[in-house]
């Protein structure tokens, strides 16, 4: 992998381009070794951030079908094994009640329900992977500032002045794509007015590998399960609120966070730096154009809340590698419109009702209104109480390829 010297005006011929190196872009150049295929990957950050990303504070909940498409693709093993956290119970708790909606890793006949891994990791891991695959060529610290195509091909004129032109254009420069806007597709949009607060916590009592998801009122609060006594915490609040939290001294946001968690693991203190983002959720009209293509969050950026956007974003460049695979075996056009269309039908027919059953949760559970306040505690008790409905979101949960 090598990365060329800025020049001006010159016209430069890939088979693909592809726009954002984060986990998705970079899980799908892996995808398309031994394709001989000749890649482009157009990233605004240095290489020196791609080879060793810091850490962002997040931490990213893999499904069982996740982790398998990060061993095929060879990311999994450039992940230290003593990062790797487990989560065997998920527990979602309503407002202030001590009653749980509990998910058991045994109901499901798997040993864990998902792993948590921290997302400075994946990326580095991803980035080491793709940097073996052969024909790829990373052009570090660029941005793209016009693109499109016609008929038969696709391109991207960079800050530089280089003008890049290939078969096909794959966007995966994040739910605010402008990549994707350039193509012209449009997407839905749901600010929830919300920001969220991330960060690890050390406590006194173990975890128990249980994840929980607490719907308080005014904020939710994720604890999520990390190796020894610590876990990853998210915070969701209102986005006016954010500052004054950030604010907080150590001390008092331990006492706070341990205060909101019901002392269930007893006194908590902050590990390392608290980060903050904003909460907005986006689906394409569509994810593929004439010579194009949407992956990751560029075609889906979900509500953390049910933690399916990341493994969403992977599974849906596995389906589109596959189609370029495809294409290559048939000696086929990799950006013809059929294999594009198949590749939106079926990624669509996944992440459509996900996206919006999760948007739904979210609605319900934010809302603090008298009846909402009961519709939430009476689904809780159902859960427990109905087998098939708690068996399903086990399901959706551990996410196993069949």
């Amino acid at each position: 992998m090598t990365t060329a010297a800025p020049t001006q005006g010159r016209t430069e011929t890939y088979d693909l381009i592809i726009v954002g190196a984060g986990p998705a872009g970079l899980g799908f150049v892996r995808a398309l070794e031994g394709c001989g295929l000749d890649i482009a990957v157009v990233e605004r950050q240095p290489r020196s951030i791609l080879a060793d990303p810091p850490a962002d504070g997040r931490d990213i909940a893999l499904t069982h079908r996740s982790e398998g498409i990060l061993r095929d693709l060879d990311i999994w093993p450039r992940i230290a094994a003593a990062e790797v956290s487990l989560i065997r119970h998920a527990k979602v708790v309503n407002g202030q009640s001590a009653y749980a909606l509990h998910f058991d890793h045994r109901d499901s006949g798997k040993d864990y329900l998902g792993r948590l891994v921290p997302n400075n990791l994946i990326r580095r891991a991803a980035f080491a992977a793709a940097r073996e695959v052969a024909g790829v060529e990373v052009i570090d610290g660029r941005s793209v500032v016009a693109a499109g195509s016609n008929e038969e091909t696709a391109w991207a004129l960079l800050d530089d002045g280089r003008r890049l032109q290939a078969r096909l254009l794959v966007a995966a420069d994040s739910r605010f794509s402008e990549t994707r806007r350039r193509f012209g597709i449009a997407a839905r949009l749901r600010d929830f007015g919300r920001s969220c607060i991330v960060c690890r916590m050390e406590h006194d009592e173990d975890h128990d590998d249980t994840a929980f998801e607490c719907f308080h009122y005014g904020r939710t609060l994720a604890v999520l399960p990390l190796t020894g006594r610590r876990s990853s915490v998210v915070v969701t609040l209102p986005s006016d609120d954010a500052a004054e939290v950030l604010a907080m001294d150590e001390e008092a946001f331990g006492r706070d966070i341990a205060r909101r968690f019901a002392e269930r693991l007893g006194a908590m203190r902050l590990l390392g730096e608290r980060h903050v983002y904003p909460l907005v959720a986006v689906y394409a009209d569509r994810f593929c154009g004439r010579r194009f293509a949407a992956i990751g969050d560029a075609a889906v950026g979900m509500h953390p809340v049910t933690a399916h956007g990341f493994n969403l974003g992977l599974r849906g460049a596995a389906v589109l590698a596959r189609e370029i695979r495809a294409a290559r075996v048939r000696e086929g056009d990799i950006g013809a419109a059929g294999g594009l269309r198949r590749y939106h039908l079926a990624h669509d027919r996944v992440a459509r009702p996900i996206y919006l059953g999760t948007n739904l949760l979210v609605g319900l559970y934010t809302d603090e209104r008298p009846p909402a306040r009961f519709a939430r505690d009476a689904l809780l008790h159902l859960g427990n109480l109905l087998r098939p409905a708690r068996h399903a979101i086990l399901r959706q949960l551990t996410d196993e390829a069949a």
